[in-house]
């Protein structure tokens, strides 16, 4: 066997890229949550193909992503989690049936583990998946789903990629009793749209659905009380489509709608969401061939900071109660 001392050229060479510098490790067993790229895309749309290559940018870009973030969070949710890149989903894209059973076996693998999964996507089909494989775990599971589109459409024909696509997947889920509808969110829907209906058929399934329009007329404040109440103590699966931004700071998505957040009102968003019990984080339809100098995959490297930071926050306030019951002080 070769001696690194031999190969001068080893020495203090480092894993491949991961998210943040965090380290890549498949053992989960003292990690509280993790990174997962899921590098998928349904190849479907006529000009706008390119998703697959979410993680990798977003990865790539995570270097220039800081770890404390005073006044609001001046710890380091990565050390205190002890996140660890786990690598991509072993998926091809266009093998949208194959990819699903790959991408909800790997959500089993973590959840399994009691981590929570932040994951890098790929186009919205990768959140279905996602959801099987938390329902599994949360029955009670809602969503809050941060987006430009409400993904869910009827999608009814007779091929399976008429069922299942990106723009189907909240309609399955609702269809398959992976949420509680009634408890659940839709953020930031506006511009134009193929089909006619698109928001009836969402409140119909018992969505709760909030335009960009609505939520800029309430003020972020008022909108974020309405989840906290509706939500509760509920499991929270968190899927932030970064198309949810305006075009102007996220350029290099799979479906560009005009008259979105700015990058600061879509943090404020997110981080009135503090205090939610958050299972899961998706973060998805970055497309870097799109993108301009990064800045997209960038931004998206700073929401999975972000909500780490969230999921930080929620075990640093519970953890006194926690540690009382574990002494016996607390009924």
């Amino acid at each position: 066997m070769t001696n690194n001392n031999d190969l001068p050229f080893l020495r203090g060479m480092s894993e491949p890229a991961t998210f943040m510098g965090v380290p890549f490790s498949s053992d989960l067993r003292t990690r509280k949550a993790a990174i997962l790229g899921i590098p998928f895309d349904c190849g479907q749309h006529p000009t706008r193909i390119g998703a697959r290559g979410g993680p990798r940018a977003i990865r790539a870009q995570s270097s220039l992503v800081r770890r404390y973030q005073p006044p609001f969070a001046d710890f380091d949710p990565l050390r205190e989690l002890a996140v660890a890149d786990m690598g991509d989903v072993a998926v091809t894209s266009a093998k949208l049936e194959d990819a699903m059973h790959m991408i909800e076996a790997a959500l089993v693998h973590i959840f399994g583990s009691t981590t929570v999964p932040i994951t890098l996507g790929g186009d919205g089909a990768v959140t279905l998946p996602q959801l099987r494989a938390a329902r599994e775990f949360f029955p009670d599971l809602v969503v809050v789903h941060l987006d430009a589109h409400a993904d869910a459409s009827v999608g009814e024909g007779p091929s399976f990629d008429d069922r299942y696509n990106t723009a189907t997947t909240f309609t399955r889920a609702a269809e398959e009793q992976l949420v509680d509808t009634s408890r659940s969110f839709h953020i930031g829907a506006r511009g134009t749209l193929p089909l006619q209906g698109t928001y009836a058929h969402a409140e119909e399934l018992g969505y709760q659905l909030i335009t960009t329009d609505a939520m800029f007329e309430r003020g972020i404040p008022n909108i974020a009380e309405e989840i906290h109440r509706t939500v509760g103590h509920r499991p929270v699966y968190l899927c932030f489509d970064i198309d949810f931004f305006d075009p102007s700071c996220a350029p290099g998505v799979c479906t560009p709608t005009w008259g979105g957040p700015t990058a600061r009102e879509g943090l404020s968003m997110l981080r009135a969401l503090t205090g939610l019990n958050i299972v899961a984080v998706d973060i998805n339809t970055v497309s870097p061939d799109h993108d301009v100098g990064g800045m997209t995959a960038f931004l998206a490297g700073t929401i999975a900071m972000e909500c780490a930071t969230l999921i930080a926050s929620k075990m640093r306030a519970d953890a006194p109660s926690e540690e009382l019951v574990a002494a016996g002080q607390t009924s």
